[in-house]
């Protein structure tokens, strides 16, 4: 009887600790959401970031949509503010601060990476049944999401998009297939590209307009 008492103490006694932490979630929540919508909207987005000492377009900030699975660009609802914030195990802004190398370490293994980039290009659709995403768009997404990983490569793409005017939107395959091509093909040489291979027209073509430029 007495274990069974002690057991019963310690899980309410979890449960009243989980109970605070949501409130402090909550509490961190209210502080910069718009209280007329009810979510964080782009300017308590901004105050967030300021709060944090990071610029709002700091890659990590995209890292942190991703792993609330914020849906709207620029808003975070409460849910998604909680789904985030507990899996960081973060409820207050210090805890947040100490967060975020962590997150963007957490990013950056393959599996996530993966996850992560396509997710960057269904944040930037923002209206209903879009499926692309415009040419200036992507290559300042590209140099958020993949500049630092392979920026001789992403400079080129993104050379190359502003110079075409075959394409002014790009889809989703496009997007996956730029990174496919960063991560497997030899660069600058591009020995190992085979045009015969499944890659979309848009890098055969890119390709094509490399290699006569450094003719």
């Amino acid at each position: 009887m007495f274990s069974d008492a002690l057991s019963f103490l310690g899980k309410a006694g979890a449960v009243k600790a989980v109970t605070k932490e949501v409130d402090r979630i909550d509490q961190l929540f209210d502080s910069y959401a718009n209280k007329d919508l009810g979510l964080i909207d782009p300017e308590g987005v901004e105050t967030l970031c300021s709060d944090m000492g990071v610029q709002h377009t700091d890659v990590r900030i995209l890292m942190l949509a991703w792993k609330m699975k914020a849906k709207k660009q620029g808003y975070f609802s409460k849910d998604e503010w909680r789904t985030g914030l507990k899996a960081l195990k973060v409820d207050n802004l210090e805890k947040f601060k100490k967060a975020l190398p962590t997150l963007e370490t957490e990013v950056m293994t393959p599996p996530n990476f993966e996850d992560f980039y396509a997710y960057a290009f269904k944040y930037c659709l923002t209206e209903e049944m879009q499926k692309c995403v415009d040419v200036e768009t992507i290559c300042e997404l590209l140099n958020l999401v993949l500049g630092s990983q392979f920026c001789a490569q992403v400079d080129s793409i993104t050379e190359y998009l502003k110079f075409q005017s075959d394409y002014r939107v790009l889809t989703m395959d496009q997007w996956v297939n730029f990174y496919r091509f960063c991560h497997e093909i030899s660069f600058p040489d591009l020995h190992n590209y085979d045009s015969d291979q499944a890659w979309p027209l848009i890098l055969d073509s890119f390709v094509e307009w490399l290699r006569e430029k450094r003719k």
